[in-house]
């Protein structure tokens, strides 16, 4: 329980980052891959290894032996305090990396700025479950030209990807209502309750706002009556 209070000392609190007043959250938080911490372990292991030594024989190199065992241990935490607050944060609007122990670099980037993503698997990470990303974008100077370390990696490409898809979905909509096209059909031509065949009717007889000429007066010839005789050249037959 001391070693989990200890961690939350030094996380770096992704929440305080977060535009909470616009409706941000997170879908994905990625911590370094375990992988990472191997070479602080065993750094630690070495260390408790010569403090045992110590206490078991009488040599008497011991200040050299404690200096030493001192400087792996100050090593080994710094180096579990890099790789713990290295994280890289994907939300439903940015993507954001934050990094540092004492001095903290926050570097963001809206999530439609991704252009494209390469994932790397190595042969040992294949095997241990890791991956590092590559990304293709205007955020390359930004410290998201790479991202190593990545656990479940086929996972989280499938969430970035689908962040992605969703935002520009909803920024095609957005310009859709921007533009006044509110229309219900997928044809994207005319506004709700309108189909295409009445837009298309609408659009080629425009109504008229022309006024019509008075008609003439009537003559005092009666009105004849419209037939269709088959054995005449006319469609009409006085009375």
């Amino acid at each position: 329980m001391a070693g989990i209070g200890v961690f939350r000392i030094f996380d770096p609190k992704v929440r305080r980052h977060l535009i909470s007043d616009e409706g941000e959250v997170v879908i994905d938080e990625v911590r370094q891959h375990w992988v990472v911490y191997s070479v602080p372990m065993l750094e630690v292991a070495l260390a408790a290894a010569l403090l045992l030594t110590m206490a078991t024989t009488e040599i008497g190199v011991q200040p050299v032996l404690l200096a030493i065992v001192f400087v792996l241990l100050a090593h080994a935490f710094w180096q579990f305090l890099t790789h713990h607050r290295d994280r890289f944060v994907v939300t439903n609007m940015r993507v954001m990396r934050i990094r540092g122990v004492f001095s903290q670099t926050v570097a963001t980037t809206p999530i439609a700025r991704v252009l494209d993503i390469t994932l790397k698997k190595p042969i040992i990470g294949r095997m241990l479950g890791y991956g590092h990303f590559v990304f293709e974008s205007a955020a390359q100077d930004q410290g998201f030209r790479e991202i190593k370390w990545v656990s479940r990696p086929d996972d989280r490409d499938l969430t970035i990807q689908r962040v992605i898809q969703r935002t520009g979905l909803r920024a095609s909509a957005s310009v859709d209502v921007l533009q006044g096209d509110e229309d219900s059909d997928d044809d994207g031509t005319g506004p709700i309750g309108m189909d295409s065949a009445q837009e298309v009717t609408t659009t080629a007889a425009p109504v008229s706002t022309t006024t019509a000429p008075q008609a003439r007066p009537s003559s005092s010839r009666p009105a004849t009556k419209s037939i269709f005789n088959s054995e005449r050249g006319n469609w009409t037959d006085d009375d």
